[in-house]
């Protein structure tokens, strides 16, 4: 083996250009630093995703809309349907709590 420093020291990596601090009597990688990239911001995605936002929000606000126009009827009709089952039923006294002890 070559003689080798005993100390750790810094490289630059020739791939990614990260910086590897590596020590030399262990020949180990002590820590890896990721080199800083910019974000990558296309506009043309960017606003295809707000349209879509947008046309699925007011999507989402139509069926609400919809939603609340027929929201009496079926009000209505479940009162009717439990209306009709209390007027069959046998008139029963409710059981309370205290009458379970």
């Amino acid at each position: 083996m070559a003689n080798r420093s005993k100390d750790a020291f810094e490289v630059e990596c020739p791939c990614c250009k990260s910086k590897l601090t590596i020590d030399g009597s262990l020949e180990v990688v002590l820590s890896h630093i990721p080199p800083v990239r910019p974000p990558s911001i296309d506009l043309d995605d960017t606003a295809r995703l707000l349209r879509n936002h947008t046309d699925a929000v007011e999507a989402k606000f139509r069926a609400s809309v919809e939603a609340e126009k027929t929201k009496e009827d079926l009000l209505a009709r479940k009162f009717a349907e439990g209306l009709k089952k209390a007027k069959d039923a046998p008139i029963e006294k409710p059981i309370r709590d205290f009458d379970l002890d």
